[in-house]
């Protein structure tokens, strides 16, 4: 019944990227833990090739209506994927499986990644419900010209390059944000170059894992991403008629709550 809902959950995280270009990939690492069975550290890396190649397909649907920006997407990518590929390759490897104790708590290295993991969900979630003010500020701009502020998109990459390498996410609600305020991008090119950014990280990332010989279920990973993959499919079409923007604070409040009950499951009643 689990794997059900887990199933059913990957064509909902396909189908917010394609609609939001980012948000649902904060998902994929608690499906694959509570719904799935994965450990925490393996979610991580299954999440990167889920989410990977789940935005490729949907970052060519936004091509092929011209909305992706191509050098936006490689200034942002310039930092961001080395510290994706750095993080899988060499950081996490080097993390011993325990690392301290708090009293009755071990903190191992699972605990370290769901943790740091929901704390990004309730950043995210924050983000998302106060997402209206970001398109405000957009609008009342966008007639206007920007310089491109390069150095904090650079910043932002190497980031949200952490991020991705760490916890397994794509990072689309930094990325688009990002995208939007210092890049002067509107929201629909937004949400295409935001998708471009994830599926390049997130696959380096992966690669990251492969050369340092994590164990891959590819059966299972290739079932999972195949629904997915309709999600998004679904998600890309009706992003015609749907505003990502409109669904992001319901969405929000949604991650917000998952992000809680991690903590509460993981630190309080463990």
């Amino acid at each position: 019944m689990l794997h059900l809902l887990g199933y059913f959950a990957a064509i909902f995280i396909g189908l917010s990227l394609g609609i939001m270009g980012g948000g649902g990939s904060i998902l994929t690492v608690p499906v694959l833990v509570y719904l799935m069975g994965v450990s925490p550290v393996l979610s991580t890396a299954y999440s990167l090739f889920v989410v990977g190649a789940t935005s490729v397909v949907g970052a060519a649907g936004y091509f092929r209506k011209g909305l992706v920006s191509v050098p936006t997407a490689l200034v942002f990518l310039a930092t961001s994927l080395v510290a994706v590929f750095a993080t899988r390759k060499l950081l996490m490897p080097a993390i011993p499986a325990e690392l301290f104790t708090v009293g009755s708590l071990v903190i191992t290295k699972d605990l370290l990644v769901l943790v740091a993991f929901a704390v990004l969900m309730v950043v995210a979630a924050t983000s998302m419900i106060r997402s209206r003010q970001a398109e405000e500020i957009l609008h009342d701009d966008e007639q206007h010209k920007h310089r491109i502020n390069y150095p904090l998109i650079l910043t932002v990459g190497a980031v949200v390059g952490l991020l991705t390498g760490f916890v397994g996410a794509g990072g689309g609600f930094l990325i688009i944000p990002a995208l939007v305020l210092f890049a002067r991008l509107p929201m629909k090119l937004a949400v295409g170059t935001s998708l471009l950014i994830i599926a390049t990280n997130s696959l380096i990332g992966f690669t990251g894992d492969l050369s340092a010989g994590t164990p891959i279920d590819w059966p299972f990973l290739g079932g999972f991403l195949a629904f997915a993959l309709g999600g998004i499919v679904l998600g890309t079409y009706l992003a015609r008629f749907i505003s990502g923007a409109r669904l992001k604070p319901a969405f929000g409040w949604f991650t917000l709550f998952m992000g809680a009950f991690i903590l509460l499951r993981e630190l309080v009643f463990r």
